[in-house]
């Protein structure tokens, strides 16, 4: 499908250019991020230029080309100059789809980079194998994390060696921190985050000490300032009467005898200076009670001026535990084992059949007193083996027992008759009837789970997250023939499949019992939709939303409470655009609808790194370096780098925290080759 000016090539030939293939959100959000923080020439193919995202697509400034074909053939990638690219983005369609598109664009020219969007992410290992410049990334698996972290009102973390970092806020900042990646944060208004801000070194304290004090000083105690201040004040006073004149004459007088005190004064400077020190101790006490109380009114302050929070970067030994008590979590495993071999009705049969067996036993140790032959005389009758009393042992009384001990054991043998069908019922009803192709909906006992709204690739992979973490899930989906449904049922997690009213279906999620919806459907309305319906139902429930507008976001913060807003193209595109550079993006971290990227650089000849020390790469802004590893040692990660003068060498790698514009700064980098010397001349200028 083709129309005049977007299915042919770029009226000017074009070269070194990137190609973004799709015409879904992340294909728009890719765009966006490659030329405005990458400044490239993008030629984008898209399937409909009138669907989908396709026409925000065209409105972006620094778009080279649109073009339109029905899929990614020969005849397209040639319509793009897939021979002159530099590199190519496959983020829409199937996996056997953008295989046979990478395996193409690669024949037409070998050394372009090549980046794919993949599912299966087993396979996408496998297909960068044979790709000689390509990196097969899942944007589901990507953003799922943040998705499961935000139902959980845990913090998301990536792995880094062998520590996790994660978001902190506010007051969970500990001494773990590393450093403050934003601040000014403010619900109502997220657009007034400033993501990593300029903060003071380690040395700022001192270098205000030497402005105050000059550089002849004296450095003085805040005691000793207000002593001297009170002694100044007092001779102020005392010297406005008449014979103010004599006393300041006086002065050298009193300064000879100062130098010299009488002997008998020695036990009155001794019990001045107890006294002294009393005071002095006095007064730094009051100095701590003074500056909590400044530490305070500053706090109080920035809240009043409507500074908004902080959050900062934090290191833990091992991933924040989910806390739940391994009690409830084996109630859940037996629950859900039990759901899944058992309809209601053989639930009912086997639960009845188990109490009246329970009682009867409790009755014939009731009445005989001994555990070991009543449990013995209830396994026999269980198995059918139980000798009935003969009328002429109940006339001799050599019997069982009595009328009752008779009818406990009558319900015991019946009801271990009804076990036998009801085990034959069960394996027919599981192997025959194929019990595990059906969704199962879920039961009466499930309780404090997350309800998934949306099985596509996001929702199936945020359900995998939770099920891993050991959480209940519970998915939800209209269209019985989506994708996830059949992976979500093999994790033996519950569906609720209908297209009827969103109330009904959450009623049937048992939504009163869950502790939080993740609507990650690809409709923004049909997710605030599902938001605004589980609060209707139950106010207090935490509601994660998927939504792409940031209109969308800002108002779901802004009006509801304990509610979390994240975008699956947001999280993505910035570690596609990486990739597609050459970088590799560890994984991101979301700050409320900002993203932090974790990414890992490698200094090689070439790559304008070499030479850069940590100055060089922070103080443009955007950049915050965590740890280098030495090509000596690359193994050992040293967090917070000291040295911050020297330069990297080839085959160094450095971990930084950095925000979109800054990682793309570090990526266009242009070569120097005199990047040591470079370096040197801007320290000796520092």
């Amino acid at each position: 499908m083709t129309s005049e000016g977007w299915g042919t090539p770029p009226v000017e030939p074009i070269s070194q250019h990137y190609i973004v293939c799709g015409g879904n959100a992340l294909a728009h959000r890719l765009t966006l991020e490659l030329v405005e923080h990458y400044e490239v020439p993008v030629v984008v193919l898209v399937p409909d230029r009138t669907r989908d995202h396709a026409p925000q697509i065209e409105q972006l400034d620094g778009v080279a080309a649109v073009v339109e074909y029905a899929g990614v053939t020969e005849e397209a990638l040639r319509a793009v100059r897939v021979e002159t690219a530099r590199g190519i983005a496959l983020v829409e369609g199937r996996d056997q789809e953008n295989i046979h598109a990478a395996l193409s664009a690669q024949g037409h020219n070998p050394d372009i980079r090549i980046v794919l969007r993949m599912f299966n992410q087993r396979l996408g290992e496998n297909i960068e194998r044979l790709l000689r410049n390509g990196t097969a990334l899942s944007g589901s698996a990507t953003a799922a994390p943040a998705f499961a972290a935000a139902a959980l009102s845990r913090p998301n973390s990536v792995q880094v060696g062998d520590r996790f970092l994660h978001i902190a806020y506010d007051d969970d900042i500990d001494s773990h921190r590393i450093c403050v990646v934003a601040d000014r944060i403010d619900r109502q208004d997220l657009g007034r985050t400033r993501l990593l801000p300029e903060q003071e070194g380690d040395s700022a304290s001192f270098v205000r000490l030497a402005r105050e004090f000059g550089d002849d000083g004296p450095i003085r105690s805040g005691a000793a300032a207000r002593r001297a201040a009170g002694a100044e004040g007092a001779a102020g006073t005392t010297g406005s009467g008449d014979g103010a004149g004599d006393r300041a004459g006086d002065g050298d007088t009193g300064r000879e005898s100062a130098r010299e005190p009488a002997p008998e004064a020695a036990e009155a400077v001794e019990s001045a200076e107890a006294v002294e020190s009393a005071e002095v101790a006095a007064d730094r006490a009051a100095e701590a009670e003074a500056e909590a109380d400044t530490a305070a009114r500053e706090v109080a302050g920035a809240a009043a001026e409507g500074r908004g929070g902080v959050a900062a970067l934090q290191t833990l030994p091992s991933e924040p535990p989910v806390r739940i008590a391994w009690w409830r979590r084996l109630r859940w495993r037996l629950l859900d084992t039990l759901r899944f071999f058992t309809s209601a009705r053989l639930r009912l049969v086997l639960i009845t059949a188990l109490a009246a067996v329970l009682l009867a036993f409790g009755l014939l140790w009731y009445l005989n007193r001994d555990f070991g032959w009543s449990l013995y005389v209830s396994l026999l009758d269980l198995a059918g083996a139980a000798q009935p009393d003969q009328p002429a042992d109940a006339a001799a009384g050599t019997g069982t027992g009595g009328t009752w001990q008779r009818i406990a054991q009558v319900v015991i043998t019946f009801c271990g008759i009804t076990f036998a069908p009801v085990a034959t019922a069960i394996m027919v009803e599981v192997l025959a009837s194929g019990r595990r192709g059906q969704p199962r909906n879920p039961g009466a006992g499930t309780r404090d789970h997350v309800i998934v709204i949306g099985l596509g690739n996001v929702g199936t992979r945020v359900v995998a997250q939770l099920h891993g973490l050991g959480v209940p899930v519970v998915g939800l989906e209209r269209d019985p023939q989506a994708r996830g449904i059949s992976a979500v049922r093999a994790l033996g997690v519950p569906v609720v499949v209908d297209d009827g009213p969103l109330a009904e279906q959450l009623r049937r999620a048992r939504l009163k019992r869950s502790r939080a919806v993740v609507a990650v459907s690809g409709d923004d309305a049909t997710n605030l939709e599902a938001a605004l319906e589980a609060r209707a139902v139950r106010p207090d429930v935490r509601v994660v939303v998927r939504l792409f507008d940031d209109n969308f976001a800002h108002h779901v913060y802004a009006t509801l409470d304990n509610a979390a807003s994240r975008s699956t193209s947001y999280l993505s595109a910035p570690a596609f655009a990486a990739a597609l550079m050459g970088r590799e993006v560890l994984g991101t971290l979301s700050v409320f609808r900002h993203v932090l990227l974790i990414a890992e650089l490698r200094a090689e000849v070439g790559s304008g790194l070499i030479g850069l020390n940590r100055h060089d790469l922070e103080d443009p802004g955007g950049v915050r370096v965590l740890a280098v590893r030495l090509a000596r040692s690359p193994q050992v990660y040293h967090w917070n780098y000291a040295d911050r003068t020297r330069g990297l060498e080839p085959g160094d790698r450095v971990v930084v925290a950095a925000t979109r514009s800054g990682l793309a700064r570090l990526n266009t980098v242009p070569g120097n080759a005199g990047g040591g010397r470079a370096t040197a001349e801007q320290q000796s200028d520092r």
